[in-house]
């Protein structure tokens, strides 16, 4: 699979021309067996050599981290960090290999994260601090590692560590915003969301590197936005009542609408934990106690699955009747 960017890669090099090129790019927009322009894909692992390398890395980090724990947790940790950075410089730059790139950034990201808060924690701070601050600087270290290397993931694993060391932060200097936590996350979901969407605003074609970057933006912003609002529900309560059952069947109802519209899962997938509680409560209470869980699965997975064969032709109702202006912004339809 070769993505837009490789393409453009081979004609720097010289490889293929730009009219060789153009030539292909229309080929397989027009290739009705190709996946259609507006499918949620990213790329993950590209052979099974991504699997052997991270299986390699591991054990490496791990190695590396338990000798210098030996020493210090401190020193383990930042021995991590600075391998995690150092392989990434060949299998990231050099081969850029989607599966190791994806777990070396992580490495170094939560090496960055831990380091902090083992070096904070043995100062005497507070957790908040701890946490928040060492947060922060994992953020920044996100960034550096974006302008390095461009692994789609880093800009989500940079704007989740930077919202989450915000919030602490926000909790100590305030401690009593804790009581409007649910609010908070909610409000930092829907700015994640927002960024998402302008990451995939630029790349309606979804051909390069930007799509990557909001799929998984989408993935942090939709537990951020959907945790708070079944919250609010209660649904977690003894007793579900039937309004909880119908709020929620309608909330996700419209969580499915935008999820078509923006041609992203992500929040369908987060909510669907709630909506599967909640009927399958809902049953038991009428005595389907048994088989309550059963029919819960085969009532929504049926219906997803229809959904998923039909996503394409729902997508075409539904964007037809928004404005101009909104539709540009939308992953084109086929």
């Amino acid at each position: 699979m070769y993505s837009d960017e490789d393409i453009a890669s081979a004609v720097k090099a010289g490889i293929l021309t730009e009219q060789t090129a153009l030539a292909l790019r229309n080929h397989v927009a027009e290739d009705n067996s190709a996946p259609a322009i507006d499918e949620e894909s990213f790329r993950l692992i590209t052979g099974f050599n991504d699997i052997f390398v991270v299986i390699a890395s591991l054990l490496l980090l791990t190695s590396v981290t338990w000798i210098g724990s030996s020493v210090s947790l401190l020193l383990g940790m930042a021995m991590q960090t600075l391998t995690a950075w150092g392989l990434a410089e060949y299998f990231t730059r050099k081969r850029r290999m989607a599966l190791p790139s994806i777990m070396l950034l992580l490495a170094f990201v939560g090496g960055v994260l831990l380091t902090g808060m083992i070096f904070l924690q043995t100062a005497g701070f507070t957790e908040e601090i701890s946490i928040g601050g060492p947060s922060v600087i994992a953020a920044l270290a996100a960034w550096m590692h974006w302008l390095r290397f461009k692994v789609p993931i880093t800009v989500a694993a940079g704007t989740g560590t930077l919202v989450a060391g915000i919030m602490f932060l926000l909790f100590a200097s305030i401690p009593e915003t804790w009581k409007w936590l649910m609010l908070i996350t909610f409000i930092a979901g829907i700015g994640v969301f927002l960024l998402a969407m302008l990451w995939d605003s630029a790349d309606t074609l979804r051909q390069t590197r930007r799509s990557d970057v909001a799929f998984w933006l989408h993935l942090i912003a939709a537990p951020l936005i959907v945790h708070p609002i079944f919250a609010a529900l209660n649904i977690f309560d003894i007793q579900i009542g039937l309004w909880q059952a119908v709020a929620v069947t309608v909330l996700y109802i419209i969580l499915a609408i935008i999820s078509i519209s923006i041609d992203r899962r992500a929040l369908m997938v987060s909510a669907l934990i709630y909506v599967l509680y909640v009927f399958n409560s809902v049953l038991e209470q009428y005595g389907v106690v048994s088989l309550g869980s059963a029919f819960t699965a085969f009532i929504i997975g049926s219906g997803l699955l229809l959904l998923s064969a039909f996503w394409h032709r729902c997508r075409q109702i539904i964007i037809v009747h928004y404005p101009v202006n909104i539709q540009k912004y939308l992953p084109k339809l086929r």
